[in-house]
């Protein structure tokens, strides 16, 4: 009987060059251990949020749950300290180093949710800073499958990644073309997504439109 996939999130983090931010998974996970992704994770409970000024979700995708775009913010922000707000005169937000860590802190451990740091910083999600890109559901005879949404978000104004050490062993920052060729050189290890995401990226730099076309991941080697 197939798994049910749970429904999760990815953000492909863009820099002002272009460069893509991709992080290494840990040598010691059982699933895709030592793989360099793009942040991201399953949608919770938490992310289902609805009736609240902080939230703002003009110029989005309504085919599907705004929850893939709340749990792409929030796990962008758990993974990688980047937080995709701005506040409520449109200025981007640059908190503290003590407090970013202290929030992902307690965030990471349940003591609060996104929303309650959205409050008490009194900032402001406009879920159009995640350009929705494609889905990829994992296919069905794999015994770990997600049902995961893809996004583009630029790196906010003076904010720098800092990687969740127990979740990330190493992260990168390449051009598509630059992690394409690393992968098939055999300097790094991708995922059948993440090619066909990078390969999106670089029909999207070179002109095209910003949309994943299909794809058959039974061409690839992929470990689960």
């Amino acid at each position: 009987m197939a798994v049910i996939p749970k429904p999760a999130s990815t953000v492909v983090l863009m820099d002002d060059s272009s460069s893509i931010y991709l992080t290494r998974r840990p040598q010691s996970m059982k699933f895709m251990g030592g793989y360099y992704v793009f942040p991201g994770g399953g949608v919770e409970e938490e992310d289902v949020i609805h009736d609240t000024e902080f939230i703002i979700d003009e110029n989005i995708e309504h085919s599907f749950e705004r929850s893939h775009y709340i749990a792409a913010a929030r796990e962008l922000f758990e993974e990688a300290g980047v937080l995709l707000c701005k506040r409520k005169d449109g200025t981007t937000v640059v908190l503290s180093e003590d407090s970013i860590q202290e929030y992902r802190r307690r965030l990471l451990n349940g003591e609060i949710s996104f929303l309650h740091i959205l409050m008490k910083e009194e900032i402001y999600l406009h879920l159009e800073s995640l350009t929705y890109i494609g889905h990829i559901i994992t296919p069905s005879l794999y015994k770990i499958r997600f049902d995961t949404r893809f996004f583009l978000a630029r790196l906010p104004k003076g904010q720098t990644p800092k990687p969740d050490t127990h979740e990330i062993s190493d992260t990168i920052w390449l051009s598509p073309e630059e992690a394409l060729s690393a992968y098939e050189s055999d300097k790094i290890l991708l995922a059948p997504p993440t090619i066909h995401v990078l390969k999106t990226m670089v029909n999207y730099l070179n002109g095209g439109p910003l949309k994943m076309t299909e794809f058959n991941v039974r061409d690839y080697k992929i470990i689960l």
